[in-house]
């Protein structure tokens, strides 16, 4: 084995975004009634998170 490679049955220990369907059925249900940031702006007054990446940040 080199160096940068890892055993066939290595297993993360940050797990993954859903170990099975019932959890990915979950985690849609919570996507799905996520808040715009104009909803909180509006009726939690807060600021929603700055946005990753913009036209003004391309580089030519």
């Amino acid at each position: 084995m080199k160096n940068n490679e890892l055993p066939k049955n290595y297993v993360p220990k940050n797990g993954s975004m859903a170990a099975n369907e019932e959890e990915m059925e979950n985690l849609g249900k919570q996507m799905e009634n996520r808040r715009t940031g104009e909803e909180l702006k509006e009726e939690y007054n807060k600021i929603p998170d700055p946005v990753q990446y913009s036209d003004m940040n391309k580089k030519a």
